[in-house]
């Protein structure tokens, strides 16, 4: 991506994905994984294979890339805003995936605190994990009544969890509530040049710089 600084990533997954021993469902781009199985065996096969004398260096090197993606939303708040203290920070999806209250090991709870570590006030909505998320977060975020509350007046919005519902918000939607159109794409569910056409300041995981 650095030598290519404009290419799209979803463009070169669907290339590799044609390749039918890869196969394109697990291809997608975004902030990493979470849940309470897949880290966990991850970590236990690096345990495993340590006692036997072999280096998982692969298995290693995805574990660190799959923590760095999750900082990533934090930076490109930073790069669109420059310094976050005092910023609205609006943050839609907090389960670890679509359709669950899960929170165990979700991606929305190392961006949030990044995101306060930083200065910002972030107020966030999840169709379903908002209870459970207040049990990790007690009272040290807002919690929104619903999709349109969380983002009216924020400074910024940040895509955490791909529930279809937030697939369906328009470019125009963000920019009638948002006190800055600023959308941060961490699962790939819009249309880009859709977005920044209208008006949006867009960026995306996987996603190079775009104009309008």
């Amino acid at each position: 991506m650095s030598q290519y600084p404009n290419a799209d990533v979803q463009t070169i997954a669907r290339g590799i994905g044609l390749d039918e021993r890869i196969g394109s469902r697990f291809l997608d781009a975004g902030l990493g994984w979470g849940g309470s199985c897949l880290p966990k065996d991850l970590k236990a096969l690096v345990r495993f294979s340590k006692t036997v004398n072999y280096s998982p260096e692969l298995v290693e090197a995805v574990i660190t890339s799959n923590e760095n993606q999750k900082v990533r939303a934090v930076q490109l708040a930073k790069e669109a805003l420059g310094s976050l203290r005092g910023k609205r920070i609006a943050i839609l999806g907090l389960a670890f995936k679509p359709e669950t209250d899960d929170m165990r090991e979700a991606v929305s709870i190392p961006v949030i605190r990044g995101l306060q570590a930083e200065g910002a006030k972030v107020i966030a909505y999840d169709p379903a994990a908002m209870r459970n998320a207040h049990a990790v977060f007690e009272d040290r975020i807002t919690y929104a009544q619903d999709q349109a509350d969380c983002v009216t007046q924020a400074d910024c919005c940040i895509i955490v969890t791909e529930w279809d519902e937030f697939r369906a918000i328009t470019p125009e939607t963000f920019l009638r509530l948002m006190r800055q159109p600023i959308v941060i794409d961490g699962r790939r569910i819009y249309d880009p040049d859709k977005f920044i056409d209208a008006g949006i300041h867009f960026s995306a995981i996987g996603l190079g710089p775009r104009t309008s």
